[in-house]
């Protein structure tokens, strides 16, 4: 078996990330809102990574939700950390500006800070629930939180009981200088926007790197870009399904989604003319400098940088099974990434092309296991249970607390 081992997971929103998928041949037009359609593509032990927006949120109610689900779930939550990038957020929530970049990084370290300190309300051992004696659980391992800083005020404690993966796993998915220092202060996944194979290994390194500065071993945060795979029996067939999906793709959809990203009204602009420039926002910053700097590159179209984004921008891993393994081992091995958040073109025929013949051939190379490695999230993921930070290991007090 090979040294480096590929990370897999699954990026489905709920069903496909690009637009037209609900119009493709086979497709099932209404699976974002059907249940018998969702257990039919999600099996076996499935974990369970939400996202939650430490922008216009509250750190209580993120605590007690993803507690609350790594419980039900027996340890197979995970946190997507987000800032929220779209300047319209705001006006749903009762506030007429949205948060400046950097402050809602600000903000956001600071949520981490009190989400996982609300996980460590409890010691592990703190609810005997001793039947005879009538005590459920024992108050000198309980800690109340307290905290008050520039953002949040949160007392504590949180009214659940420590998860059973001490915390459920913290994905991060900015790129932006803010982003990659709090991923490597605080993730333990990060899922990225992949780029070229050299973007993808300086950023690899960038934030590897950031973390050997801060004292954290390396191999406790995986790097996850998106990857958009096709599969076809050969690489033309594979092409055409990709042509005949971004195809589907309706102009007024497109557009949309490359004003959001943009921070700009693209509608407004020549849809055959070119990308002007486009003024700095405040909406999220990696996305928006990827797309710009391809646009300067391709000189393409308003019309084709849409059509792109509508569909799908990023990685893209189109071809036979050998030849996306080939990719993705190139990747692995070359310190790009630590695996993949594969977003499939269709359902439930894209899902089935790489469960059914790309995963084998990851095996048979021995950079994919053929078993789980236990039953959490974290030991699928290779990663170590965070010990409680007010508590020792044998339950009683921290000194320093």
């Amino acid at each position: 078996m090979s040294s480096r081992q590929l990370r897999l997971g699954a990026f489905m929103r709920p069903v496909s990330i690009h637009t037209a998928a609900w119009r493709y041949p086979g497709s099932y037009p209404d699976a974002n809102f059907n249940l018998a359609h969702l257990k039919r593509f999600i099996q076996k032990r499935i974990v369970l990574v939400a996202t939650a927006s430490t922008t216009y949120d509250e750190p209580y109610h993120v605590a007690r939700r993803f507690a609350s689900l790594d419980h039900i779930s027996g340890g197979r939550a995970g946190w997507n950390v987000v800032t929220t990038g779209n300047p319209e957020s705001a006006l749903n929530f009762g506030q007429d500006d949205h948060m400046e970049h950097s402050e809602r990084y600000k903000r956001a370290r600071e949520f981490f800070d009190v989400v996982t300190g609300l996980w460590d309300s409890f010691a592990d051992d703190a609810f005997v629930r001793d039947v005879e004696s009538g005590l459920y659980f024992d108050p000198a391992k309980m800690h109340t939180l307290n905290h008050k800083g520039q953002f949040l005020s949160v007392k504590g404690p949180l009214n659940i009981a420590r998860p059973p993966q001490g915390w459920p796993v913290i994905v991060q998915a900015g790129a932006s200088e803010p982003g990659k220092q709090l991923a490597a202060e605080t993730a333990e996944a990060v899922f990225t926007g992949g780029g070229t194979l050299s973007q993808a290994q300086a950023l690899y390194e960038d934030i590897k790197s950031r973390m050997d500065k801060l004292g954290r071993d390396r191999d406790h945060l995986k790097i996850l870009p998106g990857a958009f795979v096709v599969v076809g029996d050969t690489v033309e067939e594979a092409q055409k399904k990709r042509e005949l999906l971004d195809s589907l793709v309706h102009y007024d959809s497109a557009i949309a989604g490359l004003s959001v990203i943009l921070g700009t009204d693209m509608s407004k602009f020549d849809p055959d003319g070119q990308v002007p420039d486009i003024p700095e926002t405040n909406a999220s910053k990696s996305g928006r400098e990827r797309l710009l700097e391809y646009a300067a590159k391709t000189k393409v179209t308003v019309r084709q940088l849409a059509q792109r984004v509508g569909g799908y921008g990023g990685l893209s891993f189109v071809g036979t099974p050998a030849t996306i393994a080939d990719q993705m081992e190139e990747w692995l091995m070359t310190h790009a990434s630590d695996g993949f958040n594969i977003m499939f073109p269709f359902l439930p025929q894209g899902l089935d092309d790489f469960v059914d013949k790309v995963v084998p051939e990851l095996q048979r190379r021995s950079i994919f296991r053929k078993d789980y490695e236990g039953r959490t999230l974290r030991e699928n993921l290779g990663l170590p249970r965070p010990k409680n930070r007010f508590f020792e290991a044998s339950g009683t007090a921290d000194a320093a607390e």
